[in-house]
């Protein structure tokens, strides 16, 4: 098959977590398939090294530019406009998908996130439009809404929740597939469309095992650390909650505790950060896994955002244990005193980080038993496998149905 895969992130160098998941996704893809690739391309991407996609995409067709910058105008009329503004469409991928899409036949067009949704629905109605969404924006954007405090901002999230909603009750009926990361997200976008036959699937997160594997680094006693960029709102929000409310409580039980919180650091403000001596910001980092592996503990102190999170498998496929809240590890298969520890409120976040650094014992056997659990369940090459098959399935069906 011929698969025109549209994506909001060049995936190389494979530093984030849409970036990740696009580059695994790619890649199971091309084990089959014929692939092209038309992406954005800002910040850390490399385009200028096509050898590191060259035995993937048989082309690669880039637009140097951010989608989520807008001009001040847009930004600042969003909220009368009919769709979210980063949905909106950018002239010159535009131009780049019509131009690819007249180069056919494709059997396939696939969106990754909805920020490339609208160039996909100019394809010919034979080809299989399918929707791989990395969160249900929708579902965000109403936990941003419950979480909000002042009449003013509680106003502006619920104009954001309800357009948000809209579209996508619009929107995901276009597609003949949509894939969701987590099965909660995965309910929520059913429900969205409730009444409509659309299928909409689960395709997990996952971690590259052979990649990341424990023994890497000599972790550090007393060492904590988080693995997540804070130019991201949900990671910036988490860091500033456990700073605030947990840290202070961890240093008090374990005087010598540290914490180290990677990724790049640019535009965040950091006066908003309760930053002591003990607190270490990497920046951006080319090989994140030493960092990870040479600590003893993960924190995931997340409350908002949607999907599954990658920085839990890393950790858990490079034997650190984890901590994190019930919403931080939303949507992974993972049980409690197992495979990490949860806890939610600062007092319960601050005792379940302290007995990690405490007890040797339990560390290695919450990071044993993480270990088998990311190989059985979140490997990419299981998880690319069963995307590429529900590829293959939902162009068969719209095969079908052309010829009924």
């Amino acid at each position: 098959m011929r698969i025109l895969f549209l994506s909001a992130w060049y995936p190389y160098p494979p530093d984030n977590g849409s970036k990740i998941r696009v580059y695994h996704l790619l890649r199971a893809l091309a084990a089959r398939h014929e692939v092209t690739l038309a992406s954005f391309a800002f910040a850390t991407a490399r385009p200028d090294q096509p050898q590191a996609l060259a035995g993937v995409c048989r082309e690669v067709h880039v637009v140097p530019a951010d989608p989520s910058v807008r001009p001040g105008w847009l930004r600042a009329l969003r909220y009368f406009s009919p769709q979210p503004i980063s949905t909106l469409p950018i002239a010159a991928m535009r131009t780049a998908t019509q131009s690819l899409l007249r180069e056919g036949p494709w059997h396939a067009v696939i969106a990754s996130t909805e920020t490339m949704a609208t160039y996909t629905l100019r394809a010919p109605a034979s080809v299989a439009r399918i929707l791989e969404e990395h969160n249900a924006f929708s579902r965000w954007m109403g936990d941003r809404h419950a979480a909000a405090t002042g009449r003013l901002n509680r106003a502006q999230t619920w104009v954001s929740w309800q357009k948000t909603r809209a579209y996508e009750r619009r929107l995901f009926p276009r597609f003949h597939l949509v894939t969701m990361v987590s099965a909660q997200d995965r309910d929520a976008s059913r429900e969205l469309v409730a009444g409509n036959r659309l299928p909409i699937a689960m395709v997990p997160n996952g971690v590259d095992c052979e990649h990341h594997r424990p023994g890497i680094a000599s972790s550090r006693p007393g060492s904590l650390v988080y693995n997540g960029a804070m130019t991201y709102s949900a990671n910036y929000d988490a860091m500033q909650f456990f700073l605030r409310d947990v840290y202070p409580q961890v240093r008090a039980a374990v005087p010598g505790a540290s914490l180290t919180i990677t990724g790049s650091t640019a535009g965040v403000d950091q006066a908003g950060l309760a930053l002591d001596d003990t607190v270490h910001l990497t920046g951006y980092v080319d090989d994140i896994r030493p960092v990870i592996a040479g600590s003893a503990a993960c924190v995931v102190p997340l409350r908002q955002g949607g999907g599954t999170r990658l920085k839990i498998l890393e950790a858990m496929a490079l034997g650190v244990p984890v901590v994190s809240t019930r919403k931080g590890a939303e949507g992974l298969d993972v049980v409690d005193g197992e495979h990490l520890l949860l806890a939610d409120t600062p007092r319960d976040l601050a005792a379940a980080t302290v007995r990690l650094l405490q007890d040797g014992a339990l560390r290695a056997c919450l990071a044993s038993q993480a270990r088998a659990l990311v190989e059985r369940r979140y490997d990419w090459r299981a998880i690319g496998a069963a995307f590429t098959a529900l590829v293959e399935e939902t162009v068969a069906r719209r095969r079908e149905a052309r010829h009924v």
